[in-house]
Formats: C-alpha cells, structure tokens, sequence
C-alpha cells in the first residue's frame, strides 16, 4: 500500500476536539468561529472561549471547514441534532464513533488515493506483434482494450472507465478463448450482478456466434447449484421467498412486539420522508429496509446482529426496534423452510466447502463490476479456484458499501492474487470530450489515471454540438419549484428524444414530487427509484427519471442531474435511516457520495445539466468544474417559471412556497378537488409572509378557517417548521 501522500492531514480531528471540548451545544458557525480565533463573534469573548485549547488552531476558511464537518457528518463522527434551547436550530455532537476516531485516526486509512497503487498497462512489442497477427479481429479496438482481449496472464485486473468499453472487451476476451486458444466454452464462466446485464452478455456472445458459455448473476449460479443438490442439503422443500411471504413475516414479527405497520412507519420515518408517500408506500419502504439491514450482515459474513447497541441516541429506540425485528424474521424464514437470494449464496458456499467434489469446474472464470463485490460473493470465487481469473471494475464508480459491497478487494488483487496483469481502460466511448474533463475534475483527488475522450468517436465534442450552444449548464434556482418547473419545460420545448433524456436525483422523494408534476403536463415517464426494481419497459417518448443507485450503467444524450445542493451530495436526509443507522467502519461515506455523484454526471453523452437550489451548490462541484460551466450558470433564481403564481415583489420564501404548493396538489389528488380548494395561492403566500409557528398564529393566516385548521394545521406547520430548520 502506498504511503499517505504529503498533503495528507490530521488537521480534521481539531475539529472533533474542540466539540469535545466546548462546553455548550454550538452550530457550524460558532465552531468555525472558534477554530479559526474569529472575536468578532460575541459568543468566544462572553464564554471565555478564547482560553480553550483548540482556540484558534485552524488557518482554513469558513467554506472549508463547512466542507469538513460535512464529510464528518457523512461517516458518522458528528450528528447533527436539534437545540435543547430553539429546535429550530440545528447543533452538532460529536459521536461515539468521533471520540474514537480522536485517539485512533483512521479516515485517511480509507481514502481511496491513500490505498490505489494499480500497475501501470504495459504494452510490449509482442503484444504489438499480436495485434498485428489478429488485426482483422482486433482491428477497431485500442491498445489497450486489445491487451485485455488477448493477455495470457492467470489473473488480469481490468481497471474500466466509465464509458470504455468494459462488457464490448469482455465479450470479446470470451470469443477470443474459444475462437483462438481453443477452450471448450462449457469451461468458461461469465459472472456479474444483474438480470439484464447477464441477458446483455448473452445477447452479445450469440451475435459473435459464441455458445454455451456458463453466463449467470451470482444468484443464479447459485440457485442452480442449491437446485441439483436441494435434498442432500436441506432434506426438506425449501423455496425463496415471495413478496407475499415478506409481508406475511413482517406483519407478524410487529405483532409479536405489540406494534403495527402505522406507529412503525411513525416512528421510524421523519415528516419530510413521510412527505408525499402513500401508506403502502411507507409500509414497503419500512419493510424493504428491515430486510435489508438482516442481508448487509449476512453478505459481510458478521454473525452478530445486535448492531443496535452502539447506535446513536436519535436512534436507540429504532435501532433496537429494527434489531428485534430482523431476528424475528431471521428465525421465521428458516422455521419455514424460506430463503432469499444472500441465503442462496450463503448455502451454496457451505454446501461446496462440505462437499469439494461438487464444486463446478472452471478454466476460465471471468467477473464483472468486480468494484462492487462482497465477502460472500469473494468466498464462492476462492472455492471456484479457477485456472484463470479476469475481473473488471472501475474504483471510480464503487457505490454500494452501505448494502455490504468492499472496494478494497479490487484495489487488493494485485496483492490477493500475486503474479497478475493489470490493464487500464481509460478511452471514454460515450461522451463528449466537455463531459469527460468534467468528470475527471469531479475525482481528481482520488488518485487514479484520467478519462480521455475517445477523439475517433466524437471529434473532441465538434461534432455532437447540436442545437444547444453550451454541453454543460449549472443552474441556481431560487426554489424547487422553479427547477423542476424548468426541467419539464426543457423536456416539452427541446428536440431531443424523450428517451434519450434522463433526470437523475439522489433521492426518491425528489423524483416522487417531480414525477407528479410531470404527469399533469401528460409527459410519458419511467420511475426508477431504489424501491422499484423492475418498472415498466420503457417504450419510445418515455423520459426516465431516476436515482443514481438505480440506473448505474446506463446512459443517455441528455442528463439532468437535480438537487445538486449541499443537502443532497454528500446526502444529509435519506430515504432508507437504517442505513444511516448500521455504522460501518470499512469505509469513507463522504468519498462515496463524491464517486455516486461521478456516476451521475457520467451517465451522459452529449448534454449536462446540474441544477440546484437552496444555499449553495454542492461542494463536489469544485472550482475546475464551475470553471467549464463558469459561462453558462445562469440566474434562474428569480426567474418566474412558466405556469406559476408567485410574488415575487415581497421577500418570501421560495422554498416555502413551493413545498406548501406540492403538499396541496397531493391533498387535492387524493381529495379529488381542485388545488385551490385545499388552500389558495394568497393563503400560500400569507403563510410563507407570516410564517407561523403554532396554531394560533396559523389561525390568523388569511383563509385558514376552523376547518381547514384541523384538517392541515399540523402538517402546515410541519412544512413551516421543516424550511426553517433547512434554512437555518
């Protein structure tokens, strides 16, 4: 491993010292304050601050130390908390995890430049000799992608970029085996995640006329193993479970604890995630995630599930709730004889370490997003022992440690395996030569080679200008209602196919609300959220919108990428707490939101949006980003959006306005009533004037009746009480 670079610092646990040592509750700015020896804050001088030890012992700007407790934040050394004195301000503690992390430092540990030290590609003259042997098959590839084709290396790290070409090389690598070195094709197994990409590969292998190579996901490979040998390893019919079952089991395991879904979902769910979902929806979400956390224990081989009691205090009571639940569910699926794919895997691993013999024979195994593995899906490839081993992967785009995934096991191949090749794919196919240096600032710190624009593609982005004079458009707005006004009018007015767009956000809740608007204009859409795993097929006019988990591979030749604020990346409210809530250590959170913000960005060919509101944009748009797009940010802050009703002659609250305008049209969806029959456009804007803060002052808002009063009362001054926090 590499050692720490120079530039390398400590400098963060001043920070996490000097929470520990005020002696008061205190937000970003007092502490910045604080670090920085800054006395023209009241508050050091009236407290005798200036006599603590970690006065003054930091030189960064405000910004800068902003940033910093936000990546604190991220990996949970620092919780943001709500005053003991003025719940609408929000204070920072410092975590059990934070204490530790004072007297034994660990986060530079994780940075991935701190542990990249990939070989170079090496291109020899008898690699060169080869290429020219086989140049009518490997005529249109690059230099590098054909030593990655043709290598006779045992084990072979392929190190893929976005967009390089990685299922095109690994494809060809398979037709190459049997074509050229003469391997019986029943000997060669292609393992990667999903169904589609598995039905991509095969699709692939028929039109270069290979067949019968073993392609599988690792649940199926498994299924089919657990499948043939179902009576010596159970002795009794076992089955995955349904939806049907997952349900029944929950529904149960809430009895058994005297609870039902409703004050589950109550408790575990804040009043902005709640926001805009239906009660099934909740219910699902609730559901989805109490699998979820039992399946991130299992697939990082951890045999205790009592997680809960290291929690923070926010969280204790839903921890250990969650906790009992998950063994509940834990015990019921095996007295029921039930399982799901991680137990496949898991089953199957036992069964082959019990019964070597059975253990499917392989020459050539070959393994795809190898980023994204985990210690189970690691264990079964061991067993497999293959004579070879290619694996590719891109570090740059690993996104899923929070459901078990370890980039460290691409990052260690080189040690793992020993004697090994290692080629970098780093000629970018899909977009333009704009995008890829945007792309490449957006990571530069991570320590690994640049994307380079493939110039035989595009022309160095000449030739994919198009309509649109600018490829890259950062965009302020004032609120979220006039980005996503601005987004469906962009969809409506523009000549790009709607299924060529894609409108990326971190969260579902922000597709849900956009999502709406979206089918009152009649514009046809796909939702993937990180809780539908299989929507409709898309059809020809359909724009899709989606999170960044859920459309990982994709692309499209117009990107929007939403809600690029300081709240959203790195991500300050989830939809899924107990991801939140299950600390793992094996990772650095913050530099994973920064990679999640990459795949966004890099999903698109031709045409980028990045748009946000609120503050200020998020961080990971670093100078060199804004520098690209520096001509293009324009003011739509108070631009009037198309269609709606504002003032915008007073000073009012945008964002105010528009979350009272998307709590209305839901009420009034659900009411079957028009919009203004719920609230009208001057009661709106008399709320965000007079923002009050308990019933009575709300009673004095202007066309907030009796009625109207017990009917939204609450969840008016919810929506008041949650903007104020956001702002504050």
């Amino acid at each position: 491993m590499k050692e720490n670079k120079v530039d390398s610092s400590l400098d963060y646990i001043k920070i996490l010292k000097a929470l520990m040592e005020l002696p008061f509750q205190v937000g970003k700015g007092l502490l910045s304050d604080f670090l920085n020896g800054n006395y023209s804050n009241k508050s050091i001088i009236k407290n005798r601050l200036d006599e603590l030890d970690n006065f003054d012992t930091l030189s960064w700007s405000k910004d800068k130390i902003y940033h910093e407790i936000d990546k604190l934040t991220a990996n949970g050394m620092i919780n943001l908390a709500t005053s003991d004195y003025n719940k609408f301000i929000k204070i920072l503690e410092l975590t059990i995890k934070g204490r530790n992390e004072i007297n034994n430092p660990t986060l530079l540990e994780k940075k991935l430049a701190n542990k990249i030290d990939f070989k170079k590609t090496e291109i020899t003259e008898t690699d060169r000799e080869i290429f020219k042997a086989l140049d009518s098959f490997l005529g249109n590839f690059n230099d590098e992608q054909k030593k990655a084709i043709i290598s006779g290396s045992k084990n072979l790290l392929c190190v893929a970029g976005a967009g390089s070409g990685k299922t095109t090389v690994l494809t060809k690598r398979i037709e190459f085996l049997v074509k050229y070195k003469s391997v019986d094709p029943s000997k060669i197994l292609a393992i990667t995640f999903t169904k589609k990409a598995r039905e991509e590969m095969e699709k692939r292998l028929y039109a270069l006329g290979v067949n019968s190579v073993r392609v599988h996901t690792f649940n199926s490979f498994c299924e089919g193993i657990l499948r043939n040998h179902e009576t010596e390893i159970y002795g009794r019919p076992i089955r995955v479970q349904s939806y049907g079952d997952k349900i029944l089991a929950m529904n149960m395991a809430l009895g058994n604890m005297g609870l039902d879904m409703q004050d589950a979902i109550n408790d575990y769910f804040t009043v902005a995630q709640r926001k805009f979902k239906t009660g099934s929806q909740l219910s699902n979400s609730f559901m989805n995630d109490c699998f979820s956390v039992m399946d991130y224990f299992k697939v990082t081989g951890e045999t205790e599930y009592n997680w809960s009691k290291d929690a923070d205090a926010k969280n204790k009571n839903n921890a250990e709730r969650i906790f009992k639940i998950t063994k509940y569910l834990k015990e019921h699926m095996m007295i029921q004889g039930l399982r799901d794919y991680t137990d496949q895997l898991i089953d199957a691993i036992k069964f082959l370490k019990s019964s070597p013999e059975n253990i499917p024979q392989f020459d050539y195994v070959l393994v795809d997003e190898y980023q994204d593995v985990n210690a189970m899906q690691i264990e079964l490839i061991g067993l497999l022992n293959p004579g070879n081993l290619f694996a590719v992967g891109d570090p740059r785009q690993s996104i899923f440690g929070w459901r078990g995934s370890d980039i460290n096991y691409i990052l260690k191949f080189e040690e793992t395996y020993g004697e090994c090749e290692v080629v970098h794919l780093t000629k970018n196919y899909r977009s333009s030569k704009e995008i890829v240096e945007f792309m490449n600032h957006s990571i530069t710190e991570m320590g690994l080679p640049d994307i380079q624009a493939s110039l035989g593609v595009r022309g160095e982005g000449s030739e994919v200008r198009g309509q649109e004079n600018a490829r890259i458009k950062i965009l302020d707005f004032g609120s979220e209602e006039s980005e996503r006004a601005f987004v469906i009018k962009n969809i409506i007015d523009n000549d790009t196919p709607n299924s060529e767009i894609f409108v990326l956000a971190r969260t579902n809740r922000q597709l849900m609300e956009l999502s709406r608007l979206m089918k009152m204009r009649g514009i046809s859409h796909v939702v993937k959220t990180d809780e539908v795993k299989n929507p409709k097929d898309m059809k020809e006019g359909d724009v899709t919108l989606a999170t960044i988990h859920a459309i990982k591979g994709l692309e499209a030749k117009k990107v929007f990428v939403i809600g690029s604020n300081e709240q959203n990346f790195p991500c300050k409210a989830s939809d899924h707490p107990a991801i939140e809530m299950v600390k793992t250590d094996n990772y650095d959170k913050e530099e994973e939101e920064r990679r999640l913000f990459y795949v966004a960005i890099s999903r698109a060919k031709e045409i980028l949006y990045v748009t946000y509101s609120g503050k200020k944009p998020t961080y990971f748009l670093n100078d060199e980003m804004m520098g690209i797009g520096s001509d293009k940010i324009s003011s739509f802050s108070k631009a009037k959006p198309k269609g709606a009703e504002k003032i915008f002659d007073e000073d009012l609250d945008d964002d105010l306005i528009g979350e009272l305008k998307s709590w209305r049209l839901t009420v009034a969806e659900e009411q079957n009533v028009p919009a203004y029959v719920v609230l009208t456009n001057k009661t709106i804007d008399d709320i965000a004037r007079k923002m009050p803060k308990d019933a009575i002052e709300l009673s004095g808002v202007s066309g907030i009746g009796p009625n109207k009063l017990v009917n939204y009362g609450n969840r008016i001054l919810e929506i008041v009480r949650e903007i104020t926090l956001k702002s504050d």
